[in-house]
């Protein structure tokens, strides 16, 4: 397991409420049944919104998340390299936030 790997559980496994599980195959963290945060290629993705959103997307290598790898890129994810691990729990919490309203 990459570093990378255990500070997304970490992140997920200490937001309240929430729980482990799959989206579209991949790790995923769930909040009342709904995805917030995923894992995929060593890096974090979060469901995000507003100025967030913008944050995420424009630090250098995020990208919008394409799961299918057929470019369809969800709009709402954000997928963010581990070189921006040092802002993932922001970004955590606020997709949390964003989907738990």
């Amino acid at each position: 397991m990459t570093t990378e790997h255990q500070l997304y559980l970490k992140i997920g496994n200490e937001l309240p409420d929430t729980v482990e599980s799959q989206l579209f195959g991949k790790p995923c963290f769930k909040i009342n049944g709904k995805a917030f945060i995923s894992f995929f290629n060593n890096e974090m993705v979060f469901k995000l919104t507003g100025d967030m959103h913008r944050e995420a997307l424009a630090l250098d290598g995020a990208q919008l998340f394409d799961p299918s790898g057929k470019h369809r890129p969800m709009k709402e994810w954000v997928q963010v390299p581990g070189d921006y691990s040092d802002k993932w729990a922001e970004f955590a919490q606020a997709a949390l936030e964003y989907v738990g309203i």
